[in-house]
Parts: structure tokens; sequence; C-alpha cells
């Protein structure tokens, strides 16, 4: 079976495959989970949006928790990570803001810090994150984190 993507859509492609008691014969369309990377290090935002995308997710960024917020309100995304540590607006902070908008309850974030400090984890999961994530991560760690979550 092959994966092909065009315009936000994954395609599966398969010929006389049989899924159950199903025969396969003809191109399913299934919606790319959107994951937006919020972080002010356009390395980070970079090298996560290139993970996400051999994840087949379709990837977004912002540079910050305001802008994260605006793009939120236009089109809420499946899953947020999010950097706990940025300048203007803290990752906790935007957290607490997410969750107050319409539709604000429903991405999963995974929060994201370069300290393993028990207390920030405790009250980002409190604030409303769905896991943490150390960094620097990899790919593999990415995808046991979103597998985690019900996301890949």
């Amino acid at each position: 079976m092959s994966v092909a993507t065009c315009r936000g859509l994954q395609f599966f492609c398969g010929r006389r495959k049989t899924i159950g008691a199903l025969r396969v014969e003809q191109i399913k369309a299934l919606p790319m989970k959107h994951c937006m990377v919020v972080d002010d290090s356009g390395i980070v935002r970079q090298v996560a949006r290139r993970i996400l995308e051999q994840l087949h997710f379709e990837a977004s960024e912002a540079d910050g928790g305001a802008s994260a917020l605006e793009q939120c309100q236009k089109t809420m995304p499946d899953a947020i990570l999010l950097d706990g540590n940025m300048p203007e607006m803290s990752g906790l902070e935007f957290l607490y803001a997410l969750r107050r908008l319409v539709g604000g309850s429903m991405p999963v974030v995974l929060y994201c810090s370069t300290e393993n400090d028990v207390a920030q984890i405790t009250e980002a999961i409190e604030a409303g994150a769905s896991e943490f994530l150390l960094k620097p991560f990899e790919k593999d760690i990415l995808q046991a984190k979103l597998s985690e979550v019900g996301l890949a």
C-alpha cells in the first residue's frame, strides 16, 4: 500500500488489499492531523516541522504564544508542540489562554522543556498539557509521545 499527500489529505492507495472483510480497490482520503509547533527558536521549529511531516502530519509554526493563539482562533490544530520557556508569553500562560478559547480544550498539547523539573511538569499538566517532552527530542521519541496520546 502506498501513501501520497495532496492538499492536506493523506491518500492510501491499494490494489485488491483486504482490510478485515472489506476489499480496498479505490483510493481513500483521510485528513492529515495538524500539529502546530510553538517555539521562539526557528531552528527548533524547523526540525520539529520536518519530523512531523515525516510522520505524515500537516505542520504549522508560531514563534510565540500570542501568534499561536491568533492561529488557534482561526484554525484549531489537533496537536500543539509547545515550548515551555518563551520570552513574551510562557508556555504555561499560553496553555491557560488556549484552554479558555472556544475549542481550546480539544488539542493535545505536548509541553516541551530543556529542564526535567518535576514542579514545572506538574504545573504544565495541571494547566492542561497532555504530555511532557524533554528537549532536544528525536523522531522516535516524538512519535512515541504522539502515539501515547492517540495521534500516531
